[in-house]
């Protein structure tokens, strides 16, 4: 017996997803809980599971396209008791048909109860005859005409836009949002999604479209004497639609931009636009960090399964730091400003299209190897694309880690809500000058990116000062399994 697969719900504020590719196909089989498609959000990539297990016999979404939660993707025929492990699996969701009727019966109620009004005063002919009850038979029946006409297929694209009711249910908030940015009315956009829904590429193309005939309804509004005049300047609107886009010449290469890159250059201009960004750097002698790495590293990775990277030693620091500098951890509400007494620490991992940033919650009960551990599982997760959207909600910090790629010197955007990121560079060794010589010890630049509206110099200066104390002074020894000094 076949079972649909529908769209999950991957967290809270998630209500659509694009799926980018498939990873079975017709006729296969497929096993439980193993990666059936991939799907692109506002929020993470990631492969999403077979809820059971069978052979796959149809696939409905095909790739690229983006549909709503709850939306069926395909068919695994599984038996009788597939068919209730995949409704265990996915977030029960509306269907595009049920919300109507359900708006049907809020609106048809008011009519039905209106004579309820005058009973206990008015005769039932009175009340027959009272104007309001006329109006509100008039009403109901308009609204059943109106229903009427939306519950009838469409027989152009252009008639599909009034049905504004259902479809603004399931509008998501991208789709609103670059609505709002080109000023566009969602009622005069067609759908091309499943049942007619409204999606980005729709928006965009709409947008598109409108641009080179923007001109368009002002002019015909003035030569109103002459309604045949009106038509013929909106049709050439559609047609310059296509040489919208700049051409591409021999040497150049479009490439449409990935979800995960859409949403990361338009976190980072709101980022930029909504703090008053400012910027410290101090330099911190990492022989001491370096020593006991070299020391401990084999018998932690053989002992622990993790490589001991340098990481886990600045997020130690980080989060006593963190707890000392409160304002440093803090994030703005409103004309409030919400200090934190603990760390979820954000970990900036990159990834072959794009850069995402999961969270170690409780950062601060953590020691070096249980945050080794925990940075090593989301780094990994991170990049097989086993995140969901919560992962990555809920930092209290971020550190942004750039220099496994040879830099020296960061400027990183904040990672909002936030107050602060951290950029942690290449450790090199450089000649410094300790006690008056001359000596080689391993060095690193720590920057940071700092929100002006929470934060002023002192307590920056004050905050990384604190950090390099502990990262040049502490023993960390006994956290790796090496003895405390003498």
């Amino acid at each position: 017996m076949a079972t649909p697969v529908t769209m999950p719900q991957l967290g809270e504020t998630v209500v659509e997803g694009t799926i980018t590719k498939w990873l079975k196909k017709v006729g296969e089989t497929v096993e439980r809980d193993e990666p059936l498609f991939e799907i692109s959000t506002d929020k993470v990539d990631t492969e999403v599971p077979s809820p059971l297990e069978g052979t796959l016999v149809e696939i409905k979404v095909p790739e690229g396209e983006t549909v709503g939660v709850g939306t069926e993707l395909a068919m695994i025929d599984g038996g009788g008791d597939g068919q209730a492990a995949a409704k265990g699996a996915t977030a029960p969701a509306p269907s595009v048909a049920e919300e109507p009727e359900a708006a049907v019966a809020v609106e048809e109620s008011p009519p039905a109860e209106a004579p309820a009004e005058p009973e206990a005063e008015v005769p039932p002919e009175a009340a027959e005859a009272a104007p309001g009850s006329a109006q509100s038979r008039r009403e109901g029946a308009r609204m059943d005409r109106e229903w009427a006409v939306q519950e009838s297929p469409p027989p152009t694209p252009v008639e599909a836009p009034p049905a504004k009711g259902p479809r603004s249910q399931i509008l998501s908030p991208l789709v609103r949002r670059l609505a709002e940015e080109h000023r566009i009315d969602l009622s005069q956009v067609a759908g091309t999604g499943t049942g007619g829904r409204i999606t980005k590429k729709d928006v965009l193309a709409f947008a598109e479209a409108k641009a080179p005939g923007a001109p368009t309804p002002v002019e015909a509004v003035p030569p109103a004497a002459p309604p045949a005049a009106a038509p013929p300047p909106a049709r050439p609107a559609v047609a310059p639609a296509a040489p919208a886009r700049p051409a591409v010449s021999g040497r150049e290469e479009a490439i449409s931009l990935s979800r995960m890159r859409q949403t990361i250059a338009r976190h980072m201009v709101e980022s930029i636009q909504t703090s008053a960004r400012a910027w410290n750097l101090v330099e911190v002698n990492m022989e001491n960090v370096a020593q006991t790495r070299a020391a401990a590293k084999d018998a932690f990775k053989e002992r622990e399964g993790v490589s001991l990277t340098f990481m886990p030693f600045l997020a130690r620091a980080v989060c006593d730091a963190l707890l000392a500098f409160p304002e440093v951890n803090s994030e703005l509400r409103d004309d409030q400003l919400i200090l934190k007494h603990y760390v979820n620490l954000g970990i900036a991992v990159a990834l072959d299209d794009g850069l995402i940033v999961p969270v170690v919650n409780g950062a601060d009960t953590m020691n070096i190897i249980g945050l080794a551990r925990a940075i090593n599982e989301v780094a990994t997760r991170a990049r097989t694309k086993k995140l969901h959207p919560d992962d990555v909600h809920g930092s209290t910090f971020t550190i942004t880690n750039p220099g496994p790629f040879g830099s020296v010197i960061s400027v990183p955007i904040i990672n909002q809500p936030n107050c602060a990121i951290l950029a942690f560079d290449a450790v090199e060794k450089r000649p410094v000058v300790i006690d008056d010589a001359i000596a080689i010890r391993h060095m690193v630049y720590l920057s940071m990116s700092w929100d002006h509206r929470i934060i002023d110099g002192a307590t920056a200066a004050k905050f990384l000062g604190r950090l390099k104390l502990n990262l040049e002074s502490w023993d960390f020894g006994p956290e790796v399994g090496l003895p405390a000094r003498g």
